[in-house]
């Protein structure tokens, strides 16, 4: 007898000859030892310049960082933000294009300079005694610390990137192309030196931008007040008083005029009955909004009150009032003009807006706009600095500054944040002047710095704008090419482009200019009336020694005299000391990033892809920096090369806890990303992101992690069974599909992999992370562990080595890995990575790749629609032996033989034409027409199906576990199925070789 028909002894251990998947691809994880693994091989292997050379000469996709602050360790919103910008530019990469990722960090500002100050609070240091650079070298060194810190935890993260080479916006580099881009618009006349009311905080001492700006609720002082008629009226109406409504009384002092509305009904009333002594007397008489006079009675206490007579726009057009502290400590003796604003509506208070044009924008808009009219009736339009830096009265608020009050001035609010007693003072005062109608007090949205958290004032100082509205010389302002390039970005979603449009079309000139010490400076001498010195042999000393010694040059002894020369006179042109907000600093990024060859090769210039070039640049942030940085970015290129930097532009949500609340400390709530890498791995928190409707704010906790966490245990072992198949394929075997003919089940998952193929091109490229995780985790799930595998694992581990139906399965099975591993990459990029090496060697990595090419050719609907009526008749035979199994009739599904009772000829004779015992995991099966008698089993929703189970009858093969006659049993074996048989043949013949 030859070995090759050797009898086996009874008790032979089959398993031996079996084709079972082997792989030390672990089925735990253990992401939270293996990820730093990979970390470490990535990085010992240059992987982030191996895909800069794999990736050369293909079209450029960049997402250009937005800088993340560097003062403290990352939080779970930084690590959502970081791990998109990762599926963006690793989806990116591996479709096609040159996906190069440079982190950067954002690092002058005030947090640092409050940390370095609270040190020196410590240590009893007094900030003011030390030298000016000195200070910011610490905030320098602070940001460097902070820098590194977070480094190394968005690495954790398996964000790829030139983590070598970030930029940092306090780079020499950096603060001298920061500088010049000021320069550049100083050169064109969009930076001024102007008088404005802008929101300061008194707690930081310094002016805030808008971006700079959350609203909390907030308890304030109400008013009503009257404002006398004093000249151009008649009759009733000249003895009547205009009646105002602010929550601001600290601003009266500041009150310059009056604004009403043409577009509302106004008219004269008189009080008929109100209590003895109230503020609001029987015989007075004001004028108001129709649709809020009764509302203002009500507050006043007034109990009876009547309407004399309509108040007209043009009657109204002609009035002054005197100030209602004009009998009040002097100097308030102006008159009071009314003005048409378009600000003013009937929605609340009294229909007139008391107008302080130091101390609010529409207030400083209004004034401005009629100044060549206010100048013509004599009335003095300069705008009076009623309020300091500190919170206090100024002398010029006469009665409440500190020559009225001994040197002790009344505060609008203290250096704590808390309220001062400005409001009271005023208050008391506009009583004792018979000028106060009501008060009260009102709880609502009111400005808060966003860095302490604390109140801000409007309060007109001098401050350096950039003009939204200059004529630039070619047709064309800021806000027009802001606008435009608006229109030609994509926004995703779709609504941020209204959102950020509303913003630019209504936002006052941008206060650039901060009075504080960590930052790059205001680099411009400037006269004392504002005019700037426009000198490109300057500007370039400037540039140069930025560059070389940092922005500290401007402030070093002898600054002045070293950067304008022999021409200039440092008495006439004086430095600038201001510095920059950093909103431009972040905003000037592009210019020292994606321009800078050292960074991204042969990109020249922004915005390519409008241009007609193939290259692509998006920016990524939460939908907050629609008025941060995708703002200030817009408006610093806008202004210095009339585009915008961006092609895309996507936004995220906020992250809050499972029920939807804002993470606090305070509360508890918070979940920390390096609590989630340690306990569960980096690639948990990634599946996390890339799982979530991130264009919405999103949700995170225990809970939803253990959802995200079983999601992922079944991802892997499909991939760890695929692995430990291919065990008994050798990669890069050729795919037949001629040899792929017989088998429709192979077919199938050639046409699925087709249909998948387009779905998760266009979702990548849509950024659309969910969408390919929910239909490649279904295909992995249902298709795949449940269907096919399940049906081949026969084949596959029992067949014969020369089985085509075997040889077939593992060539699909091959391409499904490499498919699947590619495709899970940008998301799971330690596991697919992983998985990979296991696959191909430790020196290849799936970064490195691109998304497999699926030929369009394997899709095949007719087959599709063929096996959607063989899976539906399918269903019914599995809930059949569930049945059987949950009565313990039987155990494996191979013990069964079921009759299928099929109704339908169409649909019997597709059955007939497959193997279908196969497809049902059968040991026999018998297919008969009819309806089936009544005791047989059905599904609800499919029709004409029914299933009577009976158990399978014959021989259990001692290898496969089928039932068989054993009269069709090889005598040689003469225990298990012929198949099995022939299997043990060349078994036998491969091991006696």
């Amino acid at each position: 007898m030859t070995a090759s028909n050797a009898p086996v002894d009874e008790g032979f251990d089959y398993s031996r000859t079996l084709f079972l998947p082997r792989t030390e691809f672990p089925m735990r994880a253990g992401l939270p030892q293996k990820e730093p693994e990979i970390l470490a091989r990535w990085q010992k292997g240059d992987l982030y310049r191996r895909l800069r050379e794999s990736a050369a000469g293909r079209p450029k996709f960049v997402l250009h960082d937005g800088p993340p602050y560097a003062n403290g360790n990352i939080h779970i919103g930084h690590a959502l933000n970081k791990i998109l910008k990762d599926l963006v530019t690793r989806s990116q990469q591996m479709l096609g294009f040159d996906s190069n990722y440079v982190p950067g960090w954002d690092c002058h500002g005030l947090p640092i300079e409050w940390k370095i100050e609270e040190q020196y609070r410590a240590k009893g240091r007094n900030k003011d005694e030390v030298p000016l650079v000195e200070f910011r070298r610490e905030c320098r060194a602070f940001a460097e610390h902070w820098v590194d810190v977070q480094r190394e935890e968005f690495k954790r993260l398996g964000v790829e990137g030139d983590w070598a080479h970030p930029y940092l916006t306090m780079t020499y580099a950096a603060e001298a192309q920061i500088a010049r881009e000021l320069m550049a618009f100083a050169l064109t006349d969009q930076l001024y030196r102007g008088s404005k009311p802008v929101m300061w905080s008194v707690v930081e001492k310094t002016s805030l931008a808008e971006a700079e700006i959350e609203y909390h609720d907030h308890v304030s002082d109400m008013i009503w007040a009257a404002f006398p008629v004093t000249a151009g009226a008649a009759g009733d109406l000249a003895a009547a008083s205009v009646v105002i409504w602010t929550t601001t009384p600290w601003t009266i002092p500041g009150n310059r005029a009056i604004a009403y509305s043409s577009r509302v009904a106004y008219g004269l009333y008189r009080v008929t009955a109100a209590p003895d002594g109230n503020w609001a007397r029987v015989g007075a008489t004001y004028v108001l909004a129709d649709k809020l006079a009764a509302e203002v009675f009500k507050a006043a206490k007034v109990e009876a009150f009547e309407r004399l007579a309509d108040v007209s726009a043009a009657a109204l057009a002609g009035l002054s009032c005197a100030h209602p502290l004009s009998g009040f400590g002097g100097g308030y003796g102006f008159a009071v003009p009314l003005l048409d604003g378009e600000h003013v509506t009937d929605e609340a208070g009294t229909g007139f807006v008391h107008t302080a044009p130091g101390h609010g924008r529409e207030d400083f808009d209004v004034w401005m706009a009629n100044g060549r009219e206010l100048a013509a009736r004599g009335i003095d339009t300069r705008i009076p600095y009623t309020v300091d830096g500190d919170g206090f009265y100024t002398d010029e608020a006469p009665g409440f500054g500190p020559a009225a009050t001994g040197g002790h001035a009344r505060r609008v609010i203290t250096d704590k944040g808390e309220t001062g007693d400005a409001n009271k003072a005023v208050i008391e005062a506009l009583a004792a002047a018979g000028a106060l109608v009501a008060r009260g007090r009102l709880k609502h949205q009111y400005p808060h710095s966003w860095r302490s958290r604390k109140p801000v004032i409007f309060r007109n100082t001098p401050q350096w704008f950039i003009a939204m509205d200059k004529g630039l010389g070619d047709g064309t302002t800021l806000r027009g090419r802001a606008l435009t390039a608006i229109a030609e970005t994509q926004w995703v979603p779709a609504s941020g482009e209204n959102r950020i449009t509303g913003m630019i079309a209504n936002r006052p000139d941008w206060v650039v200019s901060r009075q504080r010490a960590w930052g790059v400076p205001i680099a411009v001498f400037a006269r004392d009336d504002g005019t700037i010195l426009k000198d490109e042999a300057v500007n370039r000393r400037i540039a140069d020694a930025f560059e070389a010694e940092g922005a500290d040059a401007w402030y070093q002894p002898g600054a002045a005299e070293r950067f304008l020369g022999n021409g200039y006179d440092p008495a006439e042109w004086k430095k600038v000391d201001d510095i920059l907000d950093v909103w431009f600093d972040s905003g000037s990024t592009h210019a020292f990033t994606l321009e800078d060859p050292r960074h991204f090769p042969g990109l020249a210039g922004i915005r390519r892809k409008v241009d007609g070039g193939g290259d692509t640049v998006m920016y990524l942030e939460g939908s907050d920096q629609h008025r941060g940085w995708f703002h200030s970015s817009l408006l610093e290129s806008c202004g210095t090369r009339g585009r915008a930097p961006f092609d895309v532009v996507v936004t995220h949500g906020f992250t809050l806890d499972e029920q939807g609340r804002k993470m606090s400390k305070s509360i508890g709530n918070t979940v920390a990303p390096q609590d989630v890498i340690k306990r569960s791995g980096a690639d948990i928190l990634r599946l996390w992101v890339a799982t979530t409707d991130y264009w919405d704010d999103q949700r995170i906790g225990p809970e939803i992690l253990k959802t995200v966490e079983e999601t992922y245990r079944k991802l892997r072992n499909t991939i760890r069974w695929m692995l430990g198949t291919l065990a008994h394929h050798r990669p890069g075997e050729a795919l037949d599909i001629a040899a792929l003919q017989p088998f429709e089940l192979e077919r199938l998952m050639l046409h699925r992999l087709a249909e998948l193929d387009v779905l998760v091109r266009e979702a990548y490229a849509a950024y659309d992370y969910k969408r390919v995780l929910a239909a490649v985790s279904a295909f992995m799930t249902s298709d795949l562990s449940a269907f096919y595998f399940d049906i081949r694992k026969d084949a596959l581990y029992c067949d014969p080595a020369s089985s085509p139906k075997r040889r077939a399965a593992l060539a699909v099975v091959d391409r499904l890995f490499a498919c699947l591993a590619a495709w899970l990459a940008p998301v799971l990029a330690f596991t697919a990575d992983e998985a990979w090496t296991e696959r191909y060697g430790a020196e290849a990595s799936v970064h490195l790749e691109t998304f497999p090419d699926v030929p369009a050719a394997w899709r095949d609907d007719a087959l599709a629609e063929r096996w959607e009526t063989i899976k539906r008749v399918r269903r019914v035979v599995t809930g059949a032996l569930e049945v059987e199994r949950a009565a313990k009739r039987i155990g494996s599904s191979l013990e069964a033989a079921p009759v299928v009772a099929i109704a339908d000829p169409a649909t019997r004779a597709v059955i007939e034409s497959v193997p279908f015992d196969e497809v049902c995991i059968v040991s026999a099966l018998s297919i008969v027409p009819g309806e089936g008698p009544a005791e047989a089993f059905r599904l609800e929703g499919v029709d004409g199906i029914a299933v009577v189970p009976a158990r399978a009858q014959g021989r259990k093969c001692a290898r496969s576990w089928k039932y068989f006659d054993p009269a069709t049993a090889d005598p040689a074996f003469p225990d298990i199925t012929p198949r099995d048989a022939q299997a043990m043949r060349e078994w036998q013949a491969a091991e006696s070789l």
